[in-house]
């Protein structure tokens, strides 16, 4: 009877934090470091279903709302040249257990696909790599492929790859 109790409490414990987060978090599910020009899905399009959700940014209403709810979601800017910062986003987005898709060092784009951790959906990731002043601009995006709310899934890993990135040498 007790076990039979701790469970139902531990279940509905766990409800009740995702209602929290659900209800504290806006709805969307597609995060970039760049809301104005986000970096682009081109391989992992392919991999998508045909109801998944789109790979178009939704644009200004989802860009507010974004950045009120992660103000920390911002480009690195790095000082090194673009192919060392390329090398870079690479060797993070490999520890962050990505599963790389298509790297391509000539347009500075890596995408790669993540997976959650309890129910292990699969959300696509593309990393943009640009020359800028005294370095190099990364930009990142990571985007679910079903579902209107990622309950923060999406910017808290590109808050961890950004993370990452800054701390790789």
């Amino acid at each position: 009877m007790w076990m039979f109790l701790g469970v139902l409490a531990a279940v509905a414990s766990l409800g009740l934090y995702w209602l929290y987060i659900g209800l504290r978090l806006p709805p969307i599910h597609d995060i970039s470091t760049d809301t104005d020009n986000p970096p682009r899905f081109a391989a992992v399009s392919a991999l998508r279903s045909p109801n998944a959700n789109s790979v178009e940014y939704g644009g200004a209403a989802i860009a507010e709302q974004q950045h009120r709810a992660y103000p920390q979601i911002k480009p690195v800017l790095l000082a090194l040249n673009r192919d060392q910062a390329y090398e870079r986003a690479l060797a993070a987005a490999k520890q962050m257990g990505w599963e790389i898709v298509d790297a391509n060092a000539a347009e500075g784009r890596i995408e790669a696909v993540a997976r959650t951790f309890w129910l292990r959906f699969k959300d696509d990731v593309v990393v943009r790599i640009t020359e800028a002043p005294g370095g190099s601009r990364v930009d990142a995006r990571s985007a679910s492929r079903i579902g209107r709310h990622d309950f923060g899934a999406n910017a808290r890993r590109l808050t961890a790859y950004l993370d990452r990135l800054k701390a790789v040498r």
